[in-house]
């Protein structure tokens, strides 16, 4: 039995719920937070009382005095015997201790949702161990029904104990443990503990040697993704992000027409390396330092400014001279806001902690892996139109370019005028 399981868990996030518990009305020593309309009432109520306290010091008070002193006392009870929630505490908690070739779980679910869904009242009852223990195979039936655990995207079968009353937490514990085959590179959890509560929320630890990795599921978001810490994990992060990364690339319009207005003007092998090259060093850059938290500029200002980088590119290639090719400072220079749109992708993705340069990496080739493909297929394609025909070669430039500003154009009005779309 892990001993980090004897103690309640508090995630660092636990802060944010203190806003939950007020509006649910959390009982302290049984006395009731009242409800914030109230409030104005009580303040009103406790005024008039000071004011008669303190005309106590001076005389003896007069009846109207004493009617409105009893009246505000009045009201202060029925305030105070408002009903009030049940239900202080609206979590449950999940640990896992991932070691060779095994996983211990331990799970803690307070009385109050476990009671409610299984119909025991009063839910004390469930304190009780021989109670407890009469309602053990159902309990255990809903825990499996909504609590899947897979390793490496397949199902453990958790053959979960019997309920432990944990009496000073108000709570149930229970616990398994699941060999596995072999050291799995990916840990999987889906929590969907207790629907009747929107807001019931499942504190996760995942245990790993010395690292201790922390998340919160709730309605919004019932899965978590673990990456071990191993050669497997390493792969499974590889072969969760490279795929990410190109499919990411290949369906941002705004990329690919940016790298589009780049190769129009066509040029040697060597040239056309330098462009890509410098846009996927710039990019490179601002995708590690906003993936990092280190730099993150907001996305009303990337997003526009991303448009903006396709139409300067198309611009630039209508008023192309002869002997001048800007296209590698510009590809550099405009990388750098093209990265932190990568990054806001990433960042949606939930980077695992303990790999993150490895998911970094992966997902940064996968963007170089789709650059790869566009550029080699819309290269070759121009080269074959310039090889047959010249003039045709430049004048699909030229309306390539027009068509390439007035997207980005389409695409800066939207952004900065009508964020939320176009209905």
């Amino acid at each position: 039995m892990p001993a980090e399981a004897e103690h309640a868990y508090v995630h660092p996030a636990a802060a944010a719920h203190d806003r939950h518990i007020t509006r649910n009305v959390a009982v302290d020593e049984g006395a009731a937070t009242l409800d914030e309309r109230t409030l104005p009432i009580e303040r009103q109520v406790t005024t008039e009382m000071e004011r008669a306290r303190r005309r106590t010091h001076t005389r003896t008070l007069s009846l109207p005095a004493v009617k409105r002193l009893a009246f505000a006392a009045g009201v202060l009870l029925l305030l105070s015997a408002r009903p009030v929630s049940a239900h202080p505490v609206p979590f449950s908690y999940l640990d896992l201790r991932l070691q060779s070739g095994t996983l211990d779980c331990v799970f803690v679910v307070h009385i109050f949702d476990a009671a409610h869904d299984l119909q025991v009242t009063p839910v004390e009852r469930l304190l009780d161990p021989a109670v407890a223990a009469e309602h053990s195979r159902a309990l255990i039936t809903l825990l499996r029904s909504r609590l899947e655990v897979a390793a490496d995207g397949r199902a453990l079968a958790i053959d979960w104990s019997g309920p432990e009353v944990l009496a000073d937490r108000q709570s149930l514990r229970m616990s398994a443990h699941v060999r596995l085959d072999g050291a799995p590179g990916t840990l999987t959890v889906h929590a969907a503990m207790f629907p009747y509560d929107p807001s019931h929320q499942t504190f996760l630890n995942v245990y790993e040697g010395e690292t201790l990795t922390q998340a919160i599921l709730d309605h919004g978001k019932p899965s978590f993704e673990y990456f071990a810490g191993t050669r497997q994990g390493a792969l499974a992060v590889i072969r969760k992000f490279v795929p990410a990364g190109i499919h990411h690339i290949l369906i941002g319009p705004d990329h690919l027409l940016f790298l589009f207005g780049l190769l129009l003007l066509g040029g040697t092998l060597s040239q056309l390396a330098l462009v890509v090259s410098g846009f996927t060093v710039a990019h490179s850059i601002t995708l590690s330092l906003a993936a990092l938290n280190i730099l993150a500029p907001s996305p009303r200002i990337i997003e526009p400014a991303i448009a903006l980088s396709v139409v300067y590119v198309g611009a630039d290639n209508l008023l192309v001279r002869d002997g001048r090719d800007m296209r590698v400072w510009i590809a550099f220079a405009f990388g750098f806001i093209h990265g932190f749109g990568f990054a806001s992708v990433l960042r949606e993705m939930d980077l695992p902690a303990r790999a993150l340069g490895w998911s970094l990496f992966s997902f940064n080739v996968g963007v170089e892996i789709g650059q790869l493909l566009v550029v080699v297929a819309v290269a070759s394609a121009l080269g074959a139109l310039r090889a047959r025909s010249e003039t045709a070669g430049r004048q699909l430039a030229v309306a390539g370019s027009v068509v390439v500003v007035a997207a980005g154009a389409f695409w800066f009005v939207q952004r900065v005028f009508f964020p939320g779309g176009l209905s």
